[in-house]
């Protein structure tokens, strides 16, 4: 398999050469979790993949509780399923509270007695419904809890690493927090070595094909819980060595052949097929000048690689988005980015305008 082989295998286990999902919460399915730290850009990164898919559709799936937005590894917030927010939790981040101890004891004085104290608190304010950050910080404190600087996130990552809380949906445009244990139903949660095992599976079928290094740097894991889930994963994903470099996919039939029509998608910042790899130089072209951190901005990509950034300003009835490409691109290209800017138009309900700064 060819570099631009596994690009094209990626776009299609992405659900990026086609939209195969009718729901938010089957898109986040599949994915198992997909980074959501930019609120705006992962509601259009699920949108992506769905047919049919609004802003207001992806939003009203976390309001009902379908999909939730929590920290579930990396300490980095992410979309996971309702279903899998819980066991998903417990089993990747506690390692990121482990990490981070010694760090937020030394810069903010808060360690596992504050956090007792803060978790009292949280869980009486926060019972039987939800709150904005700001009125939490004012039940905490009302009881001395200070949360001044960067204190008050500290204390709300760590009740949410531990599985107290999650983000809950917004009220107007405030973010709001609720109990954990009431807002997701609780069930079944898998052994440690079949959550491992199902991590793999979800992460190689959505966004192979992929290392073992990728995956323990998505997932956050040592590399012995990697080669468990990889090795009770192995019978149901296919595998190359391509270049000396062990690949791993989801055993699935894919659509693999080159696309006449050029595949181009405005991809959000975060996006999942971008921030997914620890290593990602297949994704840029030889000549692109892009940074590692500009490839994490929304980013243009053609037939798989990264060939430009885009911004989007928005205004009454239509949607502005500013290109900035990284070389020439042919008519066809130019062509099948318009379509990209209807789709994003469409999902926000509002008339794509295109402009390529120096170029208008």
């Amino acid at each position: 398999m060819t570099p631009a082989g596994i690009l094209r295998l990626r776009l299609d286990c992405q659900r990026l050469s086609r939209a195969s999902f009718d729901k938010p919460e089957d898109v986040v399915a599949w994915f198992g979790a997909m980074q959501a730290q930019d609120y705006l850009g992962s509601l259009w990164a699920i949108g992506l993949r769905m047919r049919n898919a609004s802003e207001a559709l992806v939003e009203a799936a976390e309001a009902r509780r379908a999909i939730v937005r929590t920290w579930p590894m990396r300490g980095t917030l992410h979309f996971v399923a309702a279903a899998d927010a819980r066991w998903m939790t417990r089993l990747l981040a506690p390692r990121v509270i482990a990490r981070n101890a010694a760090r937020i004891k030394r810069e903010v004085d808060v360690d596992a007695a504050v956090i007792g104290r803060a978790r009292d608190v949280v869980a009486r304010a926060l019972e039987g419904g939800r709150l904005a950050r700001t009125a939490v910080y004012e039940a905490l404190e009302a009881r001395k809890i200070r949360t001044g600087g960067s204190r008050g996130l500290h204390i709300l990552l760590w009740l949410a690493l531990e599985g107290t809380i999650c983000l809950a949906g917004r009220q107007g445009k405030q973010h709001t927090f609720a109990l954990l244990d009431e807002w997701v139903p609780r069930s079944k949660d898998p052994e440690r070595e079949e959550a491992l095992v199902q991590l793999a599976r979800r992460y190689f079928a959505s966004h192979g094909p992929a290392t073992a290094r990728d995956f323990m740097w998505w997932a956050g894991i040592t590399a012995k819980d990697a080669a468990v889930a990889l090795d009770g994963a192995a019978a149901n994903l296919a595998r190359e060595e391509i270049a000396g470099v062990v690949y791993w996919w989801g055993n699935h039939r894919a659509r693999t052949r080159e696309s006449k029509t050029p595949q181009v998608r405005l991809l959000p910042a975060f996006d999942e097929y971008t921030v997914a790899y620890q290593d990602r130089a297949l994704l840029c072209e030889p000549a692109s000048r892009l940074s590692k951190m500009g490839i994490l901005s929304p980013v243009v990509v053609i037939d798989g690689r990264v060939t430009g950034l885009w911004k989007r300003t928005l205004g009454e009835s239509s949607v502005h988005i500013a290109i900035q490409p990284s070389r020439k691109w042919s008519p066809a290209q130019t062509k099948a980015l318009q379509r990209a800017a209807q789709a994003y138009g469409d999902f926000l309900g509002l008339d794509p305008v295109t402009r390529t700064p120096g170029r208008d």
